[in-house]
């Protein structure tokens, strides 16, 4: 095997191209044209603490969608599910300020509009 410099040097432009590439993941929403808008509302009684929507495709319960926000009962706020998947379908998670939960599954956030927390 020969040593050449010309293409040492492509390879370098190359693989530079590549690690630019895998450098820059950002979130581009799926354009479909179907909307993954919902009103979550919180008809509990008590405070929702925390808020998980992941879609079907995962494992794990992705970031609070709530951040540092709380949901108090008789209040509701509107959750762009469009997560750039393309997902239909997702789990919900929601915790109250005592720990306690509630899961539901299977949520179809193409077909729905409003999701009421009872």
């Amino acid at each position: 095997m020969s040593f050449s410099y010309k293409n040492f040097i492509a390879a370098a432009v190359v693989g530079l191209g590549v690690a630019g590439c895998v450098e820059t993941t950002t979130y581009v929403p799926v354009s479909d044209g179907l909307n993954r808008n919902v009103l979550i509302v919180n008809r509990t009684g008590r405070t929702i603490y925390r808020f998980y929507g992941s879609n079907v495709g995962t494992n794990s319960w992705q970031e609070d969608i709530l951040g540092n926000q709380v949901l108090p009962s008789g209040s509701s706020v509107n959750i762009d599910f469009n997560d750039g998947t393309g997902h239909c379908n997702f789990d919900f998670k929601i915790v109250f300020p005592d720990g306690s939960y509630v899961e539901d599954y299977n949520i179809n956030v193409c077909v729905i509009g409003t999701y009421t927390v009872r």
